[in-house]
């Protein structure tokens, strides 16, 4: 039967979120199949690694604190022993990433794992999954602190900044990740409550603190990740008033703020890598409309009073998705050679439209990109977790 009708039949059944149909699972797990179970069987023979391991010379924190430097933060030429200048674009290969390493790699190993658990069954993958998830959010001695106080410091100016909180988007799929062993009936996580708990007192820090405040006012594409944090991590915890603020934040100040009437965002196109941050922003929204939106709420047929909704904005992108050479804006300084990857938006919003030809070609990008940077504007790596 054509995949086509598989995708129909899925949106005349409910809204995507929360919703259970067999063929979208069966057709992206067709699709993801060995891909996930080849780096699954590779990461059930890596032992859980925290930011513990890793010492920050430079942080004003402890151990547990993650910490992190300004990318675009270079040493003064005039002044080598002074506060730091800004190169925008252009990261600096001194700065301290090892704690960011060390959280991409939890990302990665614990979405393939539980990924590997959800279409096998086989419960061997959901507890290394929980090895991992126990270390960095209950063991007291490896576990990392619930805040980013210290993320994304500039020497001699900043110890830590609200703009650092876009380093932990990666978050989002563990948490959920999280979600599906919490429903899964075979495997008997102890220690539950006790991730949740720390994702309670990170949602918290993350909407209370000034650097929450900074990062949700922020504007751009940190706007949209600090949304798209706190409407996963409220969808773990059951957290309503969070997930309907992002809810109002979506209609009320993404979309009209930050898209054109054409569905490109003006404010990534302004900056010197403008084809990977409109990218970056466009999958980090199709997300965060993905976990809004449920029975009651479908944020995918939202549109504002000029025009504005998520359809126009993969109708901008497509093309150059498809066709980079016909981007018709300034090229990236760094990284250009590296885009466009396998896209969860052109998923999402294939699902949701019922365009194939999105599908089509999210099917053939590379869904496991090697560069660090962009693993870091990459952060939904197994879709199959997100279709319920």
């Amino acid at each position: 039967m054509h995949t086509k009708f598989f995708f129909s039949l899925f949106l005349m059944l409910s809204a995507f979120t929360g919703c259970t149909n067999n063929n979208v699972n069966a057709f992206v797990e067709q699709v993801d199949r060995a891909r996930i179970i080849t780096a699954a069987d590779k990461y059930l023979h890596e032992e859980p690694a925290t930011i513990t391991s890793a010492v920050a010379d430079r942080s004003a924190g402890g151990i547990h604190d993650f910490y992190s430097e300004g990318d675009y933060w270079w040493p003064d030429p005039e002044n080598p022993d002074g506060p730091y200048i800004r190169k925008d674009g252009l990261t600096n290969p001194g700065n301290f990433t090892a704690h960011r390493e060390a959280l991409l790699r939890l990302s990665r190993q614990a979405a393939a794992l539980v990924a590997a658990y959800k279409i096998t069954g086989d419960v061997k993958y959901a507890y290394k999954a929980i090895e991992h998830l126990e270390a960095w959010f209950v063991n007291p001695e490896t576990m990392m602190n619930p805040n980013l106080q210290y993320a994304q410091a500039i020497k001699g100016l900043y110890t830590g900044r609200g703009i650092g909180i876009i380093d932990t988007i990666h978050l989002v799929e563990i948490a959920q990740a999280v979600i599906v062993l919490e429903n899964a009936d075979d495997v008997d996580f102890k220690n539950i409550e006790a991730v949740k708990n720390w994702f309670s007192k990170y949602l918290a820090w993350l909407t209370t603190s000034q650097y929450g405040k900074d990062e949700r006012d922020n504007g751009n594409n940190h706007s949209t990740c600090w949304a798209l944090q706190v409407a996963g991590f409220a969808k773990l915890t059951g957290n309503k008033e969070q997930l309907n603020y992002c809810r109002d934040m979506f209609i009320n100040v993404l979309l009209p703020g930050q898209m054109a009437e054409d569905g490109s965002f003006p404010q990534e196109l302004a900056r010197t890598k403008p084809y990977g941050y409109s990218l970056f922003n466009l999958d980090v929204m199709s997300v965060l409309c993905l976990i809004i939106s449920d029975e009651n709420n479908n944020y995918w047929e939202y549109t504002t009073a000029d025009g504005k909704n998520m359809k126009k904005g993969m109708e901008f992108m497509y093309p150059y998705i498809k066709d980079k050479n016909s981007w018709p804006y300034k090229h990236d300084v760094m990284y250009w050679d590296n885009w466009p990857v396998r896209h969860p938006a052109l998923l999402f919003t294939g699902i949701n439209y019922d365009e194939q030809k999105y599908i089509d070609l999210w099917k053939t990008l590379n869904p496991d990109p090697e560069e660090m940077e962009i693993i870091r504007n990459f952060p939904v790596r197994q879709p199959v977790l997100w279709l319920n």
